[in-house]
């Protein structure tokens, strides 16, 4: 379920203020930058390292490309091919990098509006 839209909450990172949903997605995907990224995965107890930063920055680029989020199974193959993994280890990996999935961590820190239903992959 969506959050209704007049449950906003701010966001502030350094000087600049990022309108977020009340389960803290981005109301707007343009407002992301690398320092909202790692603000939300600090308020989501993970710390983002290369392997986190490729996965999200493959999550914005197919964002800008196609104007919307990018199905989780797309993200599940592009990490297979960046580790040269088979799809059930790079889907495992994932889950170790954004332990709470798809939807829940990885969208939110890449800076997408919160999905209306989907699977968490």
């Amino acid at each position: 379920m969506r959050t209704k839209p007049d449950q906003l909450s701010v966001l502030m990172v350094g000087d600049k203020e990022v309108q977020r949903d009340g389960h803290g997605y981005l109301i707007d995907p343009q407002a992301w930058d690398e320092q909202v990224a790692m603000a939300i995965a600090e308020e989501e107890g993970l710390v983002l390292g290369e392997q986190h930063w490729a996965v999200i920055r493959f999550m914005r680029r197919s964002y800008e490309e196609h104007d919307v989020p990018v199905d989780a199974r797309y993200v599940f193959a592009f990490l297979a091919e960046h580790l040269g993994q088979n799809k059930t280890a790079a889907r495992r990996h994932f889950f170790e990098l954004f332990p709470y999935g798809y939807v829940k961590q990885a969208c939110k820190i890449a800076g997408m509006r919160q999905p209306r239903a989907w699977s968490t992959g």
